[in-house]
C-alpha cells in the first residue's frame, strides 16, 4: 500500500513539476518597477497570524501567506464523461487556443533551467521539456483520467509605460474584482473604485487593486469613494498602498463617464495579464466543469456507487454534485441540499447543463438537516381504494382552520376500514373544513373526524394540495377560495405552465430521516483561507475562526445522524484553519464512538496537524493525535502541487446505539 502511495505521488509531482512554469529568469527592478509591479503582501490579524504559526512554524507559514497571494499555475477541469472524453475535451481546447492564440502564453524554458529548478537529472528534464510543448495535458493519477489540467504562466513583468513625471492613466479596481482578474476574468464594470482623468475608450490602463486598510474605528475598510479621481502621484488616496499590486494592463471599453454611469459590462479588456490563465466561460459547457483538483478529490473519497442514495449537504455551486453524479454513472439519487434559494438554483441549472437526471434539489438548512419525529408521520400518503376508485389522504400536514394545533385528515368513502387496516389512528382537535362549504363535512371535537367525500380522485389531489398551499402561508391567508381549488383543477388537468416550471421554484424540505442515505458529502461553509488568489485577511479574528468550528460541529452532528450503519461520511472544507479542520475530527471521533476514519483513494494531500493549541482565555484546541494525520488530506497553498488549501476527511459509520 505504501508504495502504491508514493507511486501516485510520484506520478502525481512529474505532472505538476511539468506544469509550474514560474518563470525563473530574474527581472531587472528600477524605481518604476519597483511600484508597478506585483508583489503583495498577505495582512493577517496578529492573534491569527500567532495561532498559524503554532500550528505550521514561522517559515512554512510564510510560505503559505505567500502562495495564498498567487493563483494556481494551471486550470483544473473535470471532463463530464457521460456525454465525452478527455481526449476528445483535449482535442477542442487545443484548436480553441489555437484560434484565439492563447498557447503562445506559455514561456519557452530550457533544460538547464528545468533541471536547476527540479533537481532532476537530464533525462527526466528532457522528457518535461517535451511535455511543456502542450499546454493541456491529461492527469496520470489512476481513476483521475477524466481531469484534464491547462497550464498557464507567471508572474511576468508588464511594461505599464511609465515615463518620469508622466504617470501611465491608471483604473483602480476592488480587491475580489482583481482575484477575479487574477483567475482569468476581465474587469467588469461594478468591480472599478476609481480611474484617472481623461480616460476614453481604447486608452491603455494600468489596473492597480485597492486592499482593505485598518480604519480609525479599528476596523478595515478602503477609505476611498468610487469615482474618485486618480492622478498617479503621492497625493493620490492609496497611491503608497497600491505600490506592487499592479495586476495588469488592459484596454478601456467605455470612457471614464461611461464606467461610472453604466450599470454592468466590460470596463476593461485585460490584454496583459501578470498572470496569465485562460478563461473558459461559455467554453464547453456541458462536457467540462472547472474546479479545483481537491475538489475533484474530496467527490471521489466519497466513493458513491451506482444506485445509492447521497448527500450533498452545502451543495452550491453544484460541483461536487454533480462529480459525485457522473461517478454513479447517473444511476442512483444524490440530493443537493442548500438554504439559499439562487444557489440551489444554480445546481438545477448545472445538473440540466449536464446532462444529469439523478440529482434531486432542496432549499434546506444544514443545521435542520434531520427532520424531527413528532410521533406521526410528516409525508402525505396517498392510498386508493380498489374498489370504488376513490383515495384515501392521510396527512400531518393539514391544519384545521379554528384550532392552533395540528390534525390529520382522512378522505375515502370507506374511512373506518382503510384506518383499520392502516393500523392508525387520527384524532382531531375540533377539526373544521369549512372552507369547502359545497362539501359534505362531518365535524367531531376531539374524536376520530371522517370527511366522505365522493369526488374524483383529482379533485382530492387539488383540494390537498391547496390546503398544503395555504398552510406554508398560514400568517398571509387564512382560507383557500373556489376560485383558487378551480384554476388549481386547470392546472392539474393541463399539466404544469411556464409559472410552475423548475425555472423559477425551488423545492422546500423539512429534512430527511436518520439513517437515510448510503453517503453523505459536507463540505461545511468556513471561512475560505484556503482560497486563491487571496489579497486580504484582517478580517478574520481569533474569535471568528473559532466560531466557523462551532457552526460546522452543529452541522457535523446533522450529517451523523443520517448517515446509515456501514454508510460513509466525509468531511471537506477550503480552508488552513486546524480549528475548523484536525478540531473537527477530533470532535468527531471523541463524540461519535461509532465513527472511525478511512484511507481515501486516490491520496495526493499531505498529513495533517497533530497535537494541540492553548488560547488564552485556558481553552485547549485539540488537534489529530499521532497515526491519525496519514487518514486525512491536507493540500498546502505552498507545496509543489499548487492547489487550493483544502481538507478531507474520510469517516467509516460504525452499529449505532439505539
Amino acid at each position: 500500500m505504501k508504495k502504491k502511495g508514493r507511486d501516485l505521488l510520484e506520478a502525481f509531482r512529474k505532472t505538476f513539476l511539468t506544469l509550474q512554469n514560474r518563470t525563473p529568469r530574474q527581472i531587472k527592478m528600477d524605481a518604476s518597477s519597483e511600484r508597478y509591479c506585483y508583489n503583495p503582501i498577505l495582512r493577517w490579524n496578529p492573534q491569527v497570524e500567532d495561532y498559524f504559526i503554532k500550528a505550521y512554524g514561522s517559515l512554512h507559514f510564510a510560505q503559505i501567506s505567500k502562495a495564498l497571494t498567487h493563483p494556481s499555475c494551471y486550470s483544473c477541469i473535470r471532463v463530464n464523461t457521460l456525454k465525452t472524453t478527455s481526449d476528445a475535451v483535449i482535442e477542442k481546447l487545443q484548436e480553441i487556443m489555437r484560434k484565439s492564440g492563447s498557447e503562445n502564453d506559455v514561456e519557452d524554458i530550457s533544460i538547464e533551467e528545468i533541471k536547476a529548478n527540479n533537481s532532476i537529472d537530464l533525462d527526466m528534464a528532457e522528457k518535461q521539456l517535451c511535455l511543456q510543448n502542450w499546454s493541456i495535458s491529461k492527469c496520470q493519477i489512476p481513476g483521475l483520467e477524466y481531469v484534464v489540467f491547462v497550464k498557464g504562466s507567471g508572474p511576468h513583468a508588464v511594461d505599464y509605460g511609465y515615463a518620469p513625471d508622466k504617470p501611465p492613466k491608471e483604473v483602480l479596481v476592488s480587491r475580489k474584482c482583481a482575484e477575479a482578474v487574477l483567475r482569468g476574468a476581465q474587469v467588469y464594470v461594478p468591480g472599478v473604485m476609481a480611474c484617472s482623468a481623461h480616460v476614453e475608450e481604447g486608452d491603455a490602463v494600468a489596473v492597480s487593486v485597492a486592499v482593505e486598510q485598518p480604519a480609525p474605528d479599528g476596523g478595515w475598510g478602503l477609505g476611498i469613494t468610487r469615482g474618485t479621481v486618480l492622478q498617479g502621484l503621492q497625493t493620490d488616496p492609496y497611491y503608497f498602498e497600491r505600490n506592487g499590486l499592479y495586476i495588469g494592463q488592459g484596454t478601456t471599453m467605455l470612457s471614464r463617464a461611461g464606467i461610472f454611469r453604466a450599470s454592468q459590462g466590460i470596463a476593461v479588456d485585460m490584454n496583459n495579464r501578470v498572470f496569465k490563465l485562460p478563461s473558459f466561460h461559455d467554453v464547453l459547457e456541458g462536457e467540462i466543469f472547472l474546479q479545483n483538483l481537491p475538489s475533484i478529490v474530496a467527490a471521489h473519497a466519497l466513493d458513491p456507487q451506482k444506485g445509492e442514495r447521497i448527500l450533498d449537504m452545502c451543495a452550491a455551486p453544484g460541483g461536487k454534485t454533480t462529480a459525485i453524479a457522473v461517478l454513479m454513472k447517473d444511476e442512483g439519487e444524490v440530493i443537493a441540499a442548500d438554504r439559499s434559494h439562487n444557489k440551489v438554483m444554480d445546481i438545477q441549472k448545472l445538473a440540466a447543463e449536464m446532462g444529469l437526471t439523478c440529482i434531486t434539489t432542496y432549499k434546506l438548512d444544514a443545521l435542520k438537516a434531520v427532520r424531527k419525529s413528532n410521533g406521526s408521520s410528516d409525508m402525505t400518503t396517498l392510498c386508493c381504494n380498489k374498489d370504488n376508485n376513490d383515495v384515501v389522504i392521510q396527512s400531518s400536514d393539514l391544519r384545521p382552520l379554528e384550532s392552533g394545533g395540528s390534525s390529520t385528515t382522512t378522505v375515502g368513502l370507506n374511512a373506518d376500514t382503510n384506518c383499520k387496516e392502516n393500523g392508525r389512528q387520527y384524532k382531531s382537535w375540533g377539526l373544521c373544513m369549512r372552507r369547502f362549504s359545497s362539501l359534505p363535512v362531518i365535524q367531531v371535537k376531539n374524536q376520530t373526524t371522517y370527511l366522505i367525500i365522493k369526488m374524483p380522485r383529482v379533485t382530492y389531489l387539488s383540494l390537498i394540495l391547496n390546503i398544503l398551499v395555504s398552510n406554508e402561508k398560514a400568517n398571509e391567508r387564512t382560507y383557500v377560495s373556489k376560485a383558487d381549488i378551480r384554476k388549481n383543477m386547470r392546472r392539474m388537468r393541463n399539466g404544469p405552465g411556464r409559472n410552475q416550471s423548475l425555472g423559477g421554484r425551488v423545492e422546500n424540505s423539512k429534512g430527511f430521516l436518520p439513517h437515510s442515505f448510503d453517503r453523505v458529502l459536507l463540505d461545511a461553509p468556513c471561512s475560505a483561507l484556503g482560497l486563491r488568489p487571496r489579497l486580504f485577511a484582517g478580517e478574520e479574528t481569533i474569535e471568528t475562526l473559532r466560531n466557523h468550528g462551532k457552526y460546522q460541529r452543529r452541522m457535523f452532528d446533522q450529517a451523523v445522524q443520517l448517515v446509515r450503519p456501514g454508510g460513509v461520511l466525509v468531511y471537506s472544507t477550503c480552508t488552513i484553519n486546524p480549528g475548523e479542520n484536525e478540531a473537527l475530527v477530533r470532535y468527531a471521533l471523541d463524540t461519535y464512538k461509532f465513527l472511525s476514519l478511512a484511507p481515501q483513494h486516490p491520496r495526493i494531500g499531505g498529513p495533517g496537524v497533530v497535537g494541540s493549541c492553548q488560547f488564552s482565555d485556558g481553552y485547549i484546541e485539540e488537534w489529530l493525535r499521532p497515526g491519525e494525520e496519514e487518514l486525512v488530506q491536507r493540500f498546502d497553498p505552498s507545496s509543489p502541487l499548487d492547489t487550493i488549501g483544502f481538507f478531507v476527511a474520510k469517516f467509516v459509520v460504525g452499529p449505532k446505539e439505539t
